[in-house]
């Protein structure tokens, strides 16, 4: 397998002053790319914390990730240079405008044609005439729209989205989808979603659900 994602009976916790709480354990699951697969399950299962785990953004207290990229095993970090990532608050760069947020992880990169690439990106998001626009100028819609392309902009082989449109109306959530899921489908990466969304998670090809510590595949 080229490029993959294997998690290894791990598990999670996280500790107070008087006790241990588990989230989950003896988890497994493999990630490849040309799918999407979605995670729901209730409030406070530790669905956002198996997210961060496969993306390699946080270490299971037990069990291990196994990273493949070009058929050979690597680090965290290097998954995580290979990887795109959409948050509920999008997280963009209030001192950038559109274009600048769009152009960074390319720049970061040392790309010289970072700007040029961004630009073509603002054309597939609709968003062309609101480069020059900071975020507190854009709407949310319009924000998530840019996020969504910052994590495919780089061509990334693994996209991860921590409930990417838990923050949007219905109508501006639909259109949120059908952009990333097309996005997902057109570049062949692997995308992994948390959401509580029943539209979002419908479009993809595995849906899991987390509950109780367990994983649980769902038909």
């Amino acid at each position: 397998m080229q490029d993959q994602i294997e998690l290894k009976q791990v598990g999670h916790y996280f500790e107070t002053a008087s006790q241990r709480i588990d989230l989950f354990r003896d988890l497994s699951q493999t990630i490849v790319p040309g799918g999407i697969q979605a995670i729901v399950g209730p409030s406070g299962a530790g669905k956002s914390s198996l997210l961060s785990i496969a993306a390699g953004l946080e270490a299971p207290r037990t069990g291990a990730v196994s990273i493949t990229i070009g058929g050979r095993p690597v680090d965290a970090r290097a998954l995580r240079a290979r990887s795109g990532f959409i948050f509920q608050q999008f997280h963009l760069m209030p001192e950038l405008d559109a274009i600048g947020n769009l152009a960074l992880p390319l720049r970061l990169k040392g790309d010289r044609h970072a700007f040029d690439v961004a630009a073509r990106w603002l054309e597939k998001i609709g968003l062309e005439k609101r480069a020059r626009h900071r975020p507190d100028q854009l709407s949310g819609g319009e924000q998530q729209r840019i996020a969504i392309a910052r994590a495919f902009v780089g061509n990334p082989r693994f996209v991860f989205a921590d409930e990417p449109t838990g923050n949007l109306d219905e109508r501006t959530a639909a259109a949120v989808t059908d952009l990333m899921v097309g996005f997902a489908r057109d570049s062949g990466c692997a995308m992994v979603i948390v959401t509580h969304s029943r539209r979002l998670a419908a479009c993809a090809d595995t849906r899991l659900r987390l509950t109780a510590g367990r994983l649980e595949a769902l038909q």
